[in-house]
């Protein structure tokens, strides 16, 4: 199995510390406002990932990290635009994550922190770094001293000299070198969360809090470290430099894995270009399954250039794939299941970086055979193969099974009762009723089947 660990920018065998399990963690989102297609793209992906480990691995052994930062400067903001309190933001905005990933059909991380309840770990490290000689005290905080981390800016290939002050990179005329970052700001007057330190009331750094999440839940060295492309500087650049300045220069994450941007009109989504949307957002035109289904259709690493008519090339696709699951239910099993080459392509593509795009071209070509040759098919069989290749994709059985799938199929067998009495008049008003709902139905020789529209 190779992946691209993007901390050497090469192709790599992956070899986890500890063999037979899996240690992962992924940076998940600030909970200041609802969940946008950037952390929909990211949280599929290393679903995706998850997911293809334990299908190689086992189940119960990976362990799957993925935090919310529910304390930082944006958190701060919005919660005072609002009116309320910061964790009565988190309360809020955190169940509306949670829905929208579900929506998504991304499982939920064996282990979920968030940064206000590791507190102590965080002031712990800070310590720690201070009695190294890596930190040192202004009016505002307690600061990473960059200059004493000799290997800083490696990680993420960066020149500082040549860049500028980015996102959430503090501007401190103070600071001893400006990519110099806060590990614990001292409180501002009017700021009412915060905790106690040696230094003074305050709160954590962002970068400081990942950090210590990752040492409390995995210990001081594991397997992958991931998160979106954006995060690699400054964020995972301060991390790398914090924990290895804490535990060492062979400690923290074996492997990085970054995810690309979403693109619209081939510039990055962001709110300040006017190209934003909201999981909620695409969720009111597309079903869920179609959007995960799009992200799959790229590798991860790649970047998307989001538009309607992406989501249009998901559903068909996606079409094609449920139409002949449904109809497979319906059918007498057959005896032919040379299927395993299928399986093993997938496989392939998946043990080549993740390669999605090239685990979906397997599934859609056992669909092409399935289809040619359905009469003769073991139908078992294809359905078991398909359930395999499901644990990891999420997008080969309709998420739409359930009492959709009840109330559809009752009034086929109310219109199939209607054409047996030649009631046409109700037949073709149960199909037009399904058809005004968006479902199209079927006729054939193994009876009726449906498909959205």
């Amino acid at each position: 199995m190779k992946i691209y660990d993007s901390s050497r920018c090469e192709r790599v065998d992956f070899e986890p510390i500890e063999e037979g399990k899996v240690s992962m963690y992924i940076c998940g989102p600030t909970v200041y406002d609802h969940a946008h297609l950037g952390h929909g793209r990211s949280a599929v992906a290393f679903d995706v990932i998850r997911k293809y480990l334990e299908y190689k691995y086992g189940e119960g052994n990976v362990t799957f990290v993925s935090n919310y930062t529910d304390i930082d400067d944006k958190m701060i903001n919005r919660a005072r635009e609002d009116g309320i309190s910061v964790s009565e933001l988190a309360a809020k905005i955190i169940p509306s994550v949670e829905e929208d990933y579900a929506s998504l059909g991304v499982a939920k991380p064996e282990i979920q922190p968030r940064a206000t309840d590791h507190i102590a770990e965080i002031l712990e490290m800070v310590e720690m770094l201070e009695d190294k000689g890596y930190t040192y005290v202004l009016d505002d905080g307690v600061y990473f001293d960059i200059r004493k981390f000799e290997d800083y800016g490696k990680f993420s290939k960066q020149i500082l000299e040549d860049l500028k002050m980015g996102a959430r990179v503090s501007v401190n005329e103070a600071k001893k070198n400006p990519y110099d970052f806060v590990l614990w700001k001292l409180r501002k007057d009017g700021e009412d969360d915060f905790w106690a330190s040696k230094w003074g009331d305050g709160r954590p750094g962002w970068h400081i809090e990942c950090s210590a999440m990752t040492w409390k839940h995995l210990g001081e060295k594991f397997d992958i470290h991931g998160g979106g492309l954006d995060l690699k500087f400054p964020h995972h650049e301060c991390e790398v430099a914090q924990s290895k300045a804490c535990f060492g220069s062979d400690s923290f994450a074996k492997y990085w894995l970054h995810n690309g941007f979403i693109q619209v009109d081939d510039e990055k989504m962001s709110k300040s270009l006017g190209n934003f949307f909201t999981l909620k957002d695409i969720f009111k035109k597309y079903d869920p399954q179609v959007v995960r289904m799009m992200f799959l259709q790229t590798h991860y690493r790649n970047p998307i250039n989001f538009s309607d008519e992406l989501l249009e090339q998901a559903k068909a696709g996606l079409a094609r794939i449920h139409d002949l699951v449904r109809r497979l239910r319906k059918i007498e099993s057959g005896e032919f299941d040379d299927f395993a080459g299928y399986r093993k392509e997938f496989e392939k593509a998946l043990d080549n970086d993740f390669d999605t795009s090239g685990a979906l071209a397997a599934v859609f070509d056992m669909v092409k055979v399935v289809n040619t040759k359905i009469a003769d098919v073991d139908v078992d069989k294809v359905l078991h193969v398909f359930e395999d290749m499901d644990k990891v994709l999420g997008v080969i059985f309709p998420s739409d099974s359930g009492d959709v799938d009840v109330d559809v199929e009752a009034l086929i067998v109310e219109r199939e009762q209607a054409r047996a009495n030649k009631d046409f008049a109700t037949s073709d008003r149960i199909r037009d009723e399904l058809k005004t709902k968006g479902i199209e139905l079927e006729d054939g020789p193994n009876g009726t089947i449906w498909k959205k529209i």
